[in-house]
């Protein structure tokens, strides 16, 4: 950029092509840090739920937001109790809940599910914290999703003495389709 004076800030024009911004790189290499595919709240909104909301409405809030996965929050409180997922709501669980509450004899139909019926409740998250996630590599999230059998690992910040805080989210499905290049040619 040359020898220009500090603190100025330069400007330019002349430029023929620009393209719209993208929120994520189109690929990125295993060794890359794991924060480049990192969903991050502090940039991204956060795609919140309600607790008592059904879980019809839940998807359908879903599939405009083209998200597969909300954060629910009680009410006013803003706090975070469960994250529920595309997948949990077409899948069995609700049909599990139903069994659970022995559907026969309380006239409850799917209809009547709401989302913290069957959401997955934080106490059974499995999640990484944010201090680790700064030193760690795509693989070795890749490698945690292999493990844990996880389609989504939540990220928390922990700040000494003070209560744990959403920082953001790994999803399975992003990582495979950014690392689809780097894997491929592994496998070759």
């Amino acid at each position: 950029m040359g020898h220009h004076k500090p603190n100025i800030l330069q400007t330019f024009s002349a430029v023929t092509n620009i393209l719209a911004p993208s929120n994520e790189p189109w690929q990125v290499e295993l060794k890359d840090p794991a924060s480049s595919v990192m969903t991050d709240f502090r940039v991204r909104a956060l795609f919140k739920v309600d607790a008592e909301d059904t879980i019809d409405e839940a998807l359908g809030k879903m599939k405009i937001a083209g998200l597969r996965i909300g954060f629910v929050v009680d009410g006013s409180s803003e706090k975070i109790t469960g994250m529920i997922t595309s997948y949990d709501i077409m899948g069995e669980k609700p049909m599990r809940y139903l069994q659970s509450v022995g559907f026969a004899d309380r006239g409850v139909t799917h209809k009547d599910i709401k989302v913290k019926d069957i959401m997955e409740k934080i106490e059974d998250w499995i999640s990484v914290d944010m201090h680790n996630v700064e030193t760690a590599t795509v693989q070795s999230v890749m490698d945690a999703f292999q493990k844990t059998g996880r389609t989504h690992l939540p990220v928390l910040d922990s700040v000494e003495g003070q209560e744990h805080r959403l920082r953001g989210l790994f999803s399975s499905s992003k990582i495979l389709r950014l690392t689809d290049i780097a894997r491929r040619r592994v496998a070759s």
